[in-house]
This record gives C-alpha cells, sequence and structure tokens, in this order.
C-alpha cells in the first residue's frame, strides 16, 4: 500500500520521517532527533549503534544487555564491572552464566588475604601497587615518595643510599652519615687551626 503522506514512519515515534531528517538504521528510518540509545538515552551515529531485533542501543548498553555475562567478559580498563545495567532497565536474561555464580568467593580466606598482602609504602603509609612500585633499600616505595629523606631530591638506583630505613642521596648521607674530620667534608685546615 503507498505511503501518501511523505516519508517513511520513524522506528521511535512513529511519525512521518522526512528525507532531510532521516537517518537508516537496519531498514528502518528514524529521525535525526530520535536516534538515541533505547536504555541510556545517548544520542547515537552510525560508529556507536548497536542494533538488536527492532532496538537500537549505543555499544556499551549493547553489551550489558546481549554481550556475553561471566568471569573474563568485561569492558574497559581491567575487565573488571559490576555494573548489570539495572539503573538503565537493562535485566539479565535469564540462565545466563553471571546470575548461576554465587555471588561471595568461595573461599574468603584466600580474597582476604591478597587484600591484606598489598605492600606498604614506608614514606606515606598507603598501599603500593605493582605499577607505582620502586624498590629501594628492600623495601617497596611510590615513585612520588621514593626521594631523599633531608633535601627531598629524587632518588634513581645510581644515587640513593640508605639507612635504618630511610632514603638518602649520596650527597645527604657523606654530609650527615659519612666521616668527619680533615679531608672528608668536615673541618677545614683553618677551622682546626682556631
Amino acid at each position: 500500500m503507498p505511503n501518501w503522506g511523505g516519508g517513511a514512519k520513524c522506528g521511535a515515534c512513529e511519525k512521518t520521517v522526512y528525507h532531510a531528517e532521516e537517518i537508516q538504521c537496519n531498514g528502518r528510518s528514524f529521525h535525526k532527533t530520535c536516534f538515541l540509545c533505547m536504555a541510556c538515552r545517548k544520542a547515537l551515529d552510525s560508529t556507536t549503534v548497536a542494533a538488536h531485533e527492532s532496538e537500537i542501543y549505543c555499544k556499551t548498553c549493547y553489551g550489558r544487555k546481549y554481550g556475553p555475562k561471566g568471569i573474563g567478559f568485561g569492558q574497559g580498563a581491567g575487565c573488571l564491572s559490576t555494573d548489570t545495567g539495572d539503573h538503565l532497565g537493562l535485566n539479565l536474561q535469564q540462565g545466563s552464566p553471571k546470575s548461576a555464580r554465587p555471588s561471595t568467593p568461595t573461599n574468603p580466606s584466600k580474597f582476604a588475604k591478597k587484600i591484606v598482602d598489598v605492600d606498604k609504602c614506608p614514606r606515606c603509609g598507603k598501599s603500593v601497587y605493582a605499577a607505582e612500585k620502586i624498590m629501594g633499600g628492600g623495601k617497596p616505595w611510590h615513585k612520588t615518595c621514593f626521594r631523599c629523606a633531608i633535601c627531598g631530591k629524587s632518588l634513581e638506583s645510581t644515587n640513593v643510599t640508605d639507612k635504618d630505613g630511610e632514603l638518602y642521596c649520596k650527597v645527604c648521607y657523606a654530609k650527615n652519615f659519612g666521616p668527619k674530620g680533615i679531608g672528608f667534608g668536615g673541618l677545614t685546615q683553618a677551622e682546626k687551626k682556631e
């Protein structure tokens, strides 16, 4: 049957879509202003749209609703996300692996041990993770805390010395803990004669 009133009907609002304002996706027409994710209402374009039957989503919401679930199927940095999309009106499909998993670890003592075993920085007392760890004096330090205790100079493996669990640059260590007297940077000949 011919459509005498103009263009096709919008897949979101069911009103007529004219050619100047038309975006096509999955064989359906949409107004530019109606081409939004059905869950989060974010504006979509040809690079961010993911279609499922008659529904359109942004790639993030599509992944939450229809993507794989369970351990190892994360998104973004670290791949550890507990976001199920409930705040967006997305419900997990029944029978998905994630819904069958227990919500607490099976061996809490191992889990607790991993949290407790994180190294602490001797300078600031905060946790030191692998990405920011520098070893000095047999202890882990933050890169920003790896400084001379006296002058605050940033240290490297070539100019660091340690004494009693604290780090010093070689100059400050020599001045404060090195040998004293004539010829060792302590008293000069003129000072000794007086």
